[in-house]
């Protein structure tokens, strides 16, 4: 249990705690729709970094940020209350910008694939770079001469059948 350290453990339950709280208490609307990403906690327990991602966009989404920010104090007193800690961590909202960043990518890859497509289309006519003729299904030539996965099952020593009670109803 090395890779999963206490804060870890921490920071997820706070996670759930707060997406509760965020869902049933909180009732300012200015919040909005904001999903819990992560909970960054300290080894000591005292300080933990929640990252937010925010459904609205530019001011709307800097003023549900702010508005959690100084509903921290709030959300701290139903955490204590929820969780059996001795130190309530201090709260900081961030905004999460990693889903920006995914559909940033994502639409960069949509151009490129496009890209290709056209110029496959306008292109080689069956080929690969190489000049390899694909088959049916796109991929380059099956090998039938050698035994391995791509000789359909059958190798070089004989079929294995991998239940052998299978084989034993069959005699």
């Amino acid at each position: 249990m090395l890779g999963y350290k206490r804060s870890d453990r921490v920071g997820d339950q706070i996670r759930l705690e707060i997406a509760d709280i965020l869902s049933r208490r909180m009732k300012d609307p200015r919040v909005g729709f904001v999903t819990l990403t992560t909970v960054d906690v300290t080894a000591d327990l005292k300080q933990a970094w929640v990252y937010v991602t925010v459904l609205q966009e530019g001011a709307q989404a800097n003023e549900a940020i702010a508005t959690l920010g100084r509903a921290t104090g709030f959300i701290r007193g139903e955490l204590g209350r929820r969780l059996k800690l001795r130190y309530v961590p201090e709260l900081k909202f961030v905004r999460d910008t990693s889903v920006d960043q995914v559909r940033k990518v994502m639409t960069l890859l949509d151009e490129v694939t496009a890209q290709g497509m056209r110029s496959d289309a306008s292109g080689a006519g069956g080929c690969n770079d190489e000049g390899t003729r694909l088959g049916a299904s796109g991929a380059e030539g099956t090998r039938s001469d050698a035994s391995g996965p791509w000789d359909g099952g059958r190798s070089s020593q004989g079929n294995i059948d991998p239940d052998p009670a299978s084989s034993e109803e069959g005699r």
